[in-house]
Parts: structure tokens; C-alpha cells; sequence
């Protein structure tokens, strides 16, 4: 399976060579959609980023987040538990490891509503625990995921 994504940049007249250069650029989806992106003003100082933007931890977080969601309501699903809405907080750590700035650490903090009674908390663990061992992120990355859900 192979799947593409188009990141474009342009200088647009800026210097480049003294790293005053916007580092506002797009990403576009082979759906269609377009996502206006940036280094993140925590990394690269404005007005050289665009603190609207995505940036690209904030994408690897949500990355994150969403493919554990996915599969979370994958195995919901044929288990009969109806899940009306499903809600993640999800934060990021970067922090220098080994001489290296990383995103170290995500927590997903799913808050979940379900139709009729909501299944165990024993339950509703297992299936995080599942849906955590078979995200396919979550198994292409070496951050340490973890889960703290509001059950």
C-alpha cells in the first residue's frame, strides 16, 4: 500500500541565506484536501511561522490520536458497543533525548459517549489496550504512547 502526500514550499523572495524565510507551506492530500502548515512558533519564531498552521508535531500528535481512534471504534464496533462520540485531548512532549530534540511522550485522552450503557471500565480498557497494540502509528513509532482515558 502506498499512499502520497505533496509538501510544497516556496522562498518568495525572502534572503533564504540568513534564515529569515516564512516557513508557512502546504500539504496536499491525494483527496483533495489542502492543509496550510508551519514550523511551530515554539521551534521557529515569528513572524517566520505561521501559529495558525499545523505544524508537523502538531500533526504527529493528531497522527497519533486519530489512528488509535480509528481503530479504537474499528473493535468497538462489531462488539456491539455503539459509540456516539469519541473526544481526545491528546498532548505531546518534546524534551532532548540523547542530543536530540524528539516528541518523546504522547497521552491520549479519549473522553468517549456511548449509546445506552457504556461497557466496563475492564471493557473499555481492553479495547484501548487492543486498539494501542494494533495502530498502525502506533507500531511505526518509538514515542512512548500513553493512554490515560476518561471512563
Amino acid at each position: 500500500m502506498k499512499m502520497t502526500v505533496e509538501v510544497h514550499w516556496e522562498r518568495e523572495g525572502a534572503v533564504f541565506t540568513d534564515k529569515r524565510y516564512s516557513r508557512a507551506h502546504i500539504w496536499r492530500f491525494d483527496g483533495g484536501q489542502v492543509v496550510p502548515a508551519s514550523a511551530s512558533p515554539h521551534i521557529v519564531p515569528l513572524p517566520y511561522s505561521v501559529e495558525a498552521n499545523v505544524d508537523p508535531e502538531e500533526a504527529y500528535i493528531a497522527a497519533i490520536s486519530s489512528c488509535h481512534m480509528l481503530t479504537f471504534l474499528s473493535l468497538a464496533a462489531p462488539k456491539q458497543i455503539v459509540v456516539e462520540s469519541y473526544t481526545d485531548n491528546a498532548t505531546g512532549v518534546m524534551e532532548m533525548v540523547d542530543g536530540k530534540l524528539i516528541v518523546s511522550r504522547v497521552e491520549l485522552n479519549p473522553t468517549i459517549v456511548y449509546a445506552g450503557e457504556p461497557p466496563s471500565v475492564a471493557t473499555q480498557a481492553e479495547l484501548h489496550n487492543s486498539a494501542h497494540e494494533q495502530c498502525f502509528i502506533a507500531n511505526s513509532v518509538k514515542t512512548d504512547i500513553q493512554m490515560a482515558p476518561n471512563l
